[in-house]
C-alpha cells in the first residue's frame, strides 16, 4: 500500500477526512470521482442524506486489558462479527480473552508497529483505551505524560493519516476547581489538577482541533465512575464503588478512601459499552459536538452503603480519605448529559437500586463459581 492511499474499506464507511482527499489529489493518476463528497466542517440534519449499506467496521482497541476493553469488544463482536474486532496490549491475555477473539501485541508508544496493525487488519475504526488512571498517574506523572499524551498523539496521527474514526474517552477529572459541579455542561472551564486530567483535557483539544482542521472522525464521551464486575480497580479514583461490592460479600468490611459526603457520577459498566457503541454508530451529521457528557447516577459513599445495607445489613464501613483522590472535591457532583440525550438519543437503563441488585448477584457468582467464600 502506499503512503497517502485511503483504504477502500474507508471508503465504504463514508470516514474519509479533509486530509485524505487533500492527499488523494496530489497523487499521480488519481481520480476523486470515487471518493464520497468532502464533508462540511459541521454537518447538520437539514444536509444529512441517508447513507449507502455499509460494510462491517473494522475495530481496534488499543490499552484492551483495562476495565473497558474486553466487555466493549463482546459487545461489537456481537454486532460486527468476532474477526471484525482486534483488541490489544502490551500485557498477556488470560485464556478466555486470548480464545474469544483476535488479540495482538500493541504498544501506543510504538508508532510504527501501531501502522503496520492498522493496515495490516484493515482498521477502520479506532477505540483508544490505553492511559494511566488518575490516582496511578499521580504516582508517576513521568509515566503518564508518556502514555496519556505521547500515545494519544500517535494514534491521533495513525487516525488522521489513515481516515479512521477514533474515539478516545475523556473522564470526569477533566474537571477541576474553577469548573461548575453541579451539574457539570459539556462546555465550560476546565482547569484540571492532575495529569490525567490534563492529559484528557489534551486530548479532547487536539481531536477537536483536527476535526476542525482536517475533517478527523474525532469522537469523544467524557465517562463518570464506571462500576464493573469483571475488572478489578485499576487505580482510579471512582474505584471505590466498585471495591465495595466485592467488600461486601467476602469480608463483610469495607475502609474507603473517600468522605462519606463525597458525591460523584456513577455509571454501570453495561451501560458505558452501549454509550461507546451508540456514540461510534451515529452518523456524523447528528452530532453537534465532538466531546459529550455522559450520566446514569450520582451517589456517595454512604449511600452506595446504605443501599447494600439493604441486601447485606452486617455490612460495616469505616473512611479513612487518602490526601490524593480526596482532592476529587473539585469534581462535579453530576454530569448535564442533555447534549447526548437529544443528538444521539442517549439514555442510561441502571439507577442506584438496579445497579447495586446486579453487582451483588454477579459478584456472589462469581465467587461462588470460584470456590470463594461468600458473606
Amino acid at each position: 500500500m502506499q503512503p497517502g492511499v485511503c483504504v477502500p474499506t474507508a471508503s465504504v464507511l463514508g470516514l474519509f477526512c479533509r486530509g485524505c482527499l487533500s492527499r488523494a489529489r496530489s497523487l499521480p493518476g488519481c481520480s476523486l470521482s470515487c471518493l464520497p463528497r468532502q464533508m462540511s466542517r459541521w454537518n447538520s440534519r437539514e444536509t444529512c442524506s441517508p447513507q449507502p449499506p455499509q460494510q462491517n467496521p473494522r475495530v481496534l482497541i488499543t490499552g484492551g486489558l483495562g476495565q473497558l476493553g474486553v466487555g466493549l469488544a463482546q459487545m461489537l463482536r456481537k454486532q460486527y462479527g468476532t474477526e471484525n474486532v482486534i483488541l490489544s496490549d502490551i500485557k498477556k491475555p488470560p485464556p478466555h480473552v486470548f480464545s474469544s477473539g483476535p488479540f495482538v501485541y500493541a504498544d501506543v508508544l510504538d508508532y510504527k508497529h501501531l501502522r503496520e496493525l492498522i493496515v495490516n487488519y484493515r482498521v477502520t475504526w479506532l477505540v483508544h483505551y490505553s492511559a494511566l488512571l488518575s490516582a496511578v498517574g499521580e504516582a508517576n506523572v513521568a509515566l503518564a505524560r508518556k502514555i496519556n499524551i505521547t500515545g494519544l498523539h500517535n494514534v491521533l496521527d495513525l487516525a488522521l493519516e489513515n481516515c479512521l474514526r477514533l474515539f478516545v474517552p475523556s473522564t470526569i477529572g477533566a474537571f477541576g476547581p474553577s469548573s461548575p459541579r453541579d451539574p457539570a455542561p459539556d462546555l465550560c472551564v476546565q482547569r484540571p489538577r492532575t495529569i490525567y486530567g490534563v492529559s484528557k483535557v489534551h486530548g479532547e483539544l487536539m481531536g477537536e482541533y483536527l476535526h476542525h482542521k482536517y475533517g478527523l472522525d474525532f469522537r469523544c464521551l467524557r465517562y463518570p465512575g464506571v462500576i464493573s464486575v469483571n475488572t478489578p480497580p485499576g487505580g482510579g479514583t471512582t474505584d471505590y464503588a466498585v471495591q465495595i461490592f466485592h467488600d461486601a460479600l467476602s469480608t463483610g468490611h469495607h475502609e474507603c478512601y473517600l468522605r462519606p459526603d463525597t458525591r460523584l457520577p456513577m455509571m454501570h459498566i453495561s451501560d458505558c459499552h452501549r454509550a461507546t457503541v451508540e456514540f461510534m454508530q451515529a452518523p456524523e451529521c447528528q452530532l453537534s459536538l465532538r466531546t459529550y457528557n455522559i450520566a446514569a447516577m450520582s451517589f456517595t459513599p454512604e449511600e452506595v452503603a446504605q443501599e447494600i445495607r439493604k441486601h447485606l445489613p452486617h455490612l460495616k464501613v469505616t473512611y479513612n480519605p487518602d490526601s490524593v483522590r480526596q482532592t476529587i472535591d473539585s469534581w462535579p457532583v453530576r454530569f448535564d448529559d442533555s447534549n447526548a440525550r437529544r443528538d444521539w438519543g442517549w439514555a442510561p437503563a441502571f439507577g442506584l437500586e438496579e445497579l447495586v441488585s446486579d453487582m451483588l448477584r454477579s459478584i456472589r457468582d462469581k465467587r461462588t463459581n470460584e470456590g470463594l467464600p461468600v458473606s
